[in-house]
């Protein structure tokens, strides 16, 4: 099993000292979450709560993710990072693309990918995306982030997306793993046919465990089943070491680790707090 310690949604002084610590404490990686802004009104509703409402988020800060995980990479040494999960299909995929590379470069490819949709259209009118086809966009914006990983000039041509042949420098040593989010049956279906692994926002065992089956069964029919395959997720059951164990057993390979309950409004604590934290949980699970 390896461990993640989630740096956000707190004060920007907050995230270079917790990766530091979190390196030094022994965890494999951080994670970090993704949010464009607040809308001043809307409709959509959060999948990922009891009452699908989003206004545990009004007052929450967001450092940008990836500005975050450059500047956590430049202070530490050997620790990874993620995204869980950069809201991609609101972006534009070639400036990503660029931006993804020049992590890897920096940090010495210690960054790996996860990526989604994003939940609400009010994410999509404020970057003046089309909220139409999105899945589809989001499935050709994958193909053109593997593509310019290449080296090699990369065009395309898809249903949603287009783009003339060109090249990026530098591109990563190693391809960039992207972990695909969500916990839709389409969502499914992508993190078993194109990703690298798939992260789940939150889910009770018996919950985690159909979506995990769901997805090895999914790879058998895809024909993907061949290779590493990361299943990320979060939750109460990483808290004993049984929990762990059955986490385990059932294909998980990571558990992200956060001790405050952002959809039920929990204040954030001091820094040194969650050093504390985390210092806790590495002596009772990581390094015990």
């Amino acid at each position: 099993m390896r461990f993640s310690y989630q740096v956000g949604m707190s004060d920007a002084g907050h995230y270079l000292p917790l990766a530091q610590a979190a390196e030094k404490a022994g965890f494999d990686g951080i994670t970090v979450p993704d949010s464009i802004c607040y809308p001043q009104q809307a409709s959509s509703k959060y999948p990922y709560n009891s009452d699908g409402s989003r206004e545990f988020l009004e007052s929450v800060p967001f450092i940008e993710s990836l500005i975050a995980v450059t500047a956590m990479a430049a202070v530490t040494t050997n620790i990874r990072f993620a995204t869980f999960v950069y809201k991609l299909a609101v972006r534009q995929a070639p400036i990503v693309a660029k931006q993804v590379q020049g992590i890897q470069a920096l940090s010495g490819n210690r960054f790996d990918f996860g990526i989604g949709i994003s939940p609400w259209e009010e994410d999509f009118a404020v970057c003046g995306v089309p909220w139409e086809k999105r899945g589809k966009r989001f499935d050709e914006q994958i193909a053109i982030l593997r593509g310019l990983e290449s080296g090699d000039y990369f065009g395309y041509d898809g249903e949603v997306l287009s783009m003339p042949a060109a090249k990026m420098n530098p591109v990563p040593t190693a391809p960039t793993a992207l972990l695909i989010g969500g916990h839709t049956e389409p969502a499914l279906k992508r993190a078993a046919r194109l990703g690298d692994g798939w992260m789940c926002a939150g889910a009770d065992m018996q919950e985690l465990t159909a979506y995990i089956k769901r997805i090895q069964q999914l790879r058998e029919e895809f024909g993907t089943a061949e290779g590493e395959f990361r299943v990320f997720t979060t939750g109460k059951d990483a808290f004993s070491k049984a929990g762990i164990d059955e986490l385990e057993s059932i294909g998980v390979t990571d558990v992200v680790i956060g001790f405050r309950n952002v959809y039920e409004m929990e204040p954030d604590v001091s820094l040194e707090e969650k050093i504390q934290q985390l210092n806790w949980y590495a002596g009772e699970f990581i390094n015990g």
